[in-house]
């Protein structure tokens, strides 16, 4: 997740390490906040693997700036990375949020549609926090305030995210996702 969202803010611009910090802390930091002690490494095996630069500026009042550039061997890692997701990018949460921040860059609707796809399908299939053997449970199952809370909030959060997804798939396609069908075809109603 760090290295696609430093290769992600690199692609739009140049940045120095505490821009990048700032940046990464705005996207994950509520959720996952960024030490020096993982940024700085992060940083430098992107460096040592070639897909970024650091060029040294001359500080205004101290030290010499560091900015960090990427390269077009970064760009292409990014793009294969946003084109080819790891089954966590689309199933977690947090990874899931970093790597759609950044699906802008791929500059082919087919290959975006085809992420959002995955995580259509991920998010499709009957899921809970809590499960009676390999049943999941709803939340209209429990009496306990808290797990009912927990459910209801992520089945409307996961209820709006699928109505994005399918409402961008239509955007991206230029027509009805493959597959899905209006509510109301073939129900009766």
């Amino acid at each position: 997740m760090l290295k696609l969202a430093i290769l992600g803010f690199l692609y739009d611009r140049p940045l120095h390490g505490y821009e990048l910090r700032r940046h990464l802390a705005a996207l994950t930091g509520h959720i996952r906040p960024i030490s020096d002690g993982s940024l700085y490494p992060a940083i430098k095996r992107l460096e040592a693997d070639g897909l970024l630069v650091r060029e040294t500026e001359p500080g205004s009042a101290a030290a010499p700036r560091h900015t960090l550039h990427l390269t077009g061997a970064g760009r292409t890692a990014l793009l294969d990375r946003l084109r080819e997701p790891e089954p966590l990018d689309i199933s977690d949460g947090n990874r899931w949020t970093t790597l759609v921040s950044f699906l802008r860059h791929l500059d082919d609707p087919a290959a975006q549609a085809a992420v959002l796809r995955r995580r259509l399908a991920f998010l499709s299939e009957p899921a809970s926090f809590f499960y009676e053997g390999d049943r999941p449970r709803a939340a209209e199952e429990f009496t306990d305030p808290f797990r009912r809370g927990l459910l209801l909030t992520a089945r409307a959060t996961t209820e709006a995210e699928l109505a994005w997804l399918r409402a961008t798939l239509v955007e991206l396609e230029g027509s009805r996702p493959h597959g899905e069908i209006n509510r109301t075809e073939g129900s009766g109603n």
